[in-house]
């Protein structure tokens, strides 16, 4: 009975459109959990490596949406520091994907003013990868349309570690009294050092944790959540993430009349 109550809700809901977004509410900062991939992949009996390379699709889709609604800021979850526990024959082909992706999509992403950086500790990653990742900072660090970040070898909690250390450091060497320590400074040793923290996070697949992303910056975000894998992700749920998100309430601890 709950299924068919459920499948009868979702039928009766309406199909949001990009007409349907409030452009003067939108999320500053967009945050996503690309999940779902190999998963997909595995239920149409494909390696799992096909699941990324779908996913590819739907990451160009999502960057194309973002700027045409005017999202400023765009950061995806692509390779975690626990990634490295996967199968070599995986973690390879997703290193060849991000290769590929970047000298693929550079051209269309400078003229679409997208800039481009990598948060994460990515010296640790394969040579062809790094050198890729850099040349795209580089060739986009004048675009002003969308920024999109790209979490890659991140971690929330070594974020915090090494920003932590970083302050130490400072605090020993006399450029920074302990006394300045606030949130604002923290932040500022973050990799997300000058961004605003997230708005709304999109998780796909089902899944409902952050699995050590973003820990410090989403401490206010509004979260959403799909069941629909990565790859099968589209602008018409992107739309429907996004007009949920302006009909929440977002009150930051205080209360309603507060918060208007």
């Amino acid at each position: 009975m709950l299924r068919i109550m459920k499948q009868f809700l979702q039928g009766k809901r309406k199909k949001i459109t990009f007409g349907d977004i409030a452009s003067d509410a939108l999320p500053t900062h967009l945050a996503i959990i690309m999940d779902g991939n190999g998963r997909w992949a595995q239920q149409r009996g494909m390696p799992r490596a096909a699941g990324h390379r779908a996913g590819a699709e739907s990451l160009r889709g999502v960057v194309n949406v973002c700027g045409e609604l005017g999202i400023r800021y765009l950061t995806v979850y692509a390779f975690s520091t626990e990634n490295w526990k996967r199968p070599q024959e995986e973690i390879d082909a997703l290193m060849g994907l991000l290769v590929e992706y970047i000298e693929k999509e550079l051209d269309a992403l400078k003229k679409n003013k997208v800039r481009i950086k990598a948060i994460g500790n990515i010296e640790q990653l394969p040579p062809s990868a790094y050198t890729r990742i850099k040349k795209a900072e580089e060739e986009t660090a004048h675009n002003e349309r969308l920024f999109l970040q790209i979490a890659l070898n991140y971690g929330g909690r070594r974020d915090i570690i090494q920003a932590v250390q970083k302050i130490a450091a400072d605090v020993v060497a006399g450029k920074l009294p302990i006394e300045q320590i606030d949130d604002g400074s923290f932040a500022g040793y973050l990799a997300t050092n000058g961004l605003p923290d997230p708005d709304l996070l999109i998780r796909t697949a089902g899944e409902k944790r952050l699995s050590n992303y973003l820990l410090w910056e989403c401490a206010y975000t509004e979260f959403w959540f799909t069941d629909v894998f990565w790859p099968d992700f589209r602008s018409v749920d992107l739309y429907q993430a996004i007009y949920d998100f302006q009909h929440r309430q977002r009150r930051f601890g205080g209360l309603h009349e507060q918060s208007k």
